[in-house]
């Protein structure tokens, strides 16, 4: 049996590089810039939670997920390995957002929020 090459750990998720990516993304945001959101890893992908100042989720102003990036490796032609999920607390479940062929548009869209589905 062979190592792995360079190219398959890093493809691996989640990996450290990643985690870095999107923490570093986060502070492109346009919404809540004034907390500090945190990047955590999950199986397949990444969990982003952050303090709630808002008071709209958390009267008291705790923690609350945010997003959830999911990498899939054997994603249909068609779509992209990247899907993104925001948290529904009412439900208390995840509501997938899309599909994305880069991990760069996907957090474009976390970080500009349009439809105010993460920043709350």
């Amino acid at each position: 049996m062979t190592a792995p090459s360079a190219l398959q750990a890093t493809a691996r998720h989640p990996n450290e590089v990643d985690l870095k990516r999107i923490a570093r993304a986060l502070h492109s945001r346009r919404r809540y810039r004034y907390v500090t959101p945190s990047v955590h890893a999950a199986p397949g992908g990444y969990r982003i939670d952050s303090p709630c100042c808002s008071r709209n989720v958390d009267p008291g102003g705790g923690v609350i997920d945010i997003a959830l990036l999911e990498h899939r490796a054997d994603a249909a032609p068609d779509s992209g390995p990247w899907c993104l999920y925001a948290r529904d607390h009412v439900a208390g479940a995840w509501q997938f957002c899309g599909s994305h062929r880069r991990l760069a548009d996907a957090l474009d869209l976390l970080c500009t929020d349009p439809e105010r589905r993460f920043w709350r």
